[in-house]
């Protein structure tokens, strides 16, 4: 059975390590890092969590910045090994 073009995997996925092509929503957030969505704000009130932006009385989160904080926590863990 031949593989169809939307089969494939979206390159640009590697590019943005997985996450969508589109700004994150605090439930977004939530999912991805498998906490309940208040821990989302209390990072956010903190200032302990991926960095946010306010659009109107919206907060979103840049997938690039979601990766970085990410890659962020990983070198400070192998750093604390």
């Amino acid at each position: 059975m031949s593989r169809t073009r939307s089969a494939q995997p979206d390159p640009r996925a590697t590019l943005r390590g997985g996450l969508p092509d589109r700004y994150l929503t605090p439930d977004d957030i939530a999912e991805i890092f498998n906490v309940p969505k208040e821990t989302v704000y209390q990072w956010r009130k903190k200032r302990t969590g991926p960095p946010g932006f306010r659009i109107g009385k919206h907060v979103r989160y840049d997938p690039a910045d979601v990766r970085a904080y990410v890659m962020e926590r990983q070198r400070a863990e192998a750093d604390a090994a």
